[in-house]
């Protein structure tokens, strides 16, 4: 049986939580989750990332997909302000535009994008279930839904271990925060459980790493 989810604050609005987010080495997790994505199928038009953090899968999405723009969204002030900084760095400010909004209360129109997304932002919210059906309300018909995030361990023996493989390097800090987000994951299971409400099939995710899941799939059209 898996560890007892236990919540993180659905928000890191916190400037010290940003930097130290920000500063973390998300280079090959962010590269293989754009690789992924580009790989699931083809879409044009306007993309939505929801819990965008600090623009970092925006920017590593717009400079190897030309034609794509970004609506990066986050309820995190802070880390907007941080990916403002990012953006600006990478000169995509035409392409990237941010957004401070609620994941569960999306204020975009129905059928909008051609792609909704996420990377890791699924473990701070409480009711992870209100985000899917408000991505799956702003899909357009066709429109590709892919979400990736943690997946919570075994036990506590599993979590450790994780943080010593994957955040050794980081600081005291930040192998906390990635402690505190293992707890705070949903289990495959769960997620399944999640997306079969929605009318998904419940294989349409699937654990794609030892410490990840992965949701992809269509609207139906």
């Amino acid at each position: 049986m898996p560890l007892p989810r236990v919540l993180e604050n659905e928000a890191m609005d916190s400037m010290q939580d940003a930097i130290e987010y920000n500063n973390m080495d998300h280079e090959q997790v962010n590269r293989t989750f754009v690789s992924d994505l580009l790989a699931a199928g083809e879409f044009h038009g306007e993309i939505l990332d929801l819990g965008t953090g600090t623009a970092l899968i925006p920017i590593e999405l717009c400079r190897r997909h030309p034609d794509c723009y970004v609506m990066a969204v986050d309820m995190a002030i802070s880390m907007l302000d941080v990916a403002r900084y990012n953006i600006e760095i990478a000169m995509l400010t035409d392409r990237i535009q941010l957004d401070h909004v609620d994941a569960k209360q999306l204020p975009h129109g129905d059928d909008r994008f051609a792609a909704v997304i996420s990377n890791g932002a699924l473990h701070h919210i409480p009711e992870p279930l209100a985000a899917f059906r408000e991505a799956v309300r702003v899909a357009a018909p066709g429109g590709l839904l892919f979400f990736r995030d943690l997946v919570r361990p075994e036990d506590q023996a599993t979590l450790q271990q994780l943080v010593e493989t994957y955040a050794d390097r980081e600081n005291d800090r930040q192998r906390r925060l990635f402690a505190d987000s293992l707890h705070a994951a949903l289990t495959v299971e769960e997620v399944r459980d999640l997306v079969a409400q929605l009318g998904f099939a419940p294989e349409s995710v699937q654990a794609t790493s030892d410490r990840h899941w992965t949701w992809a799939a269509r609207k139906a059209v």
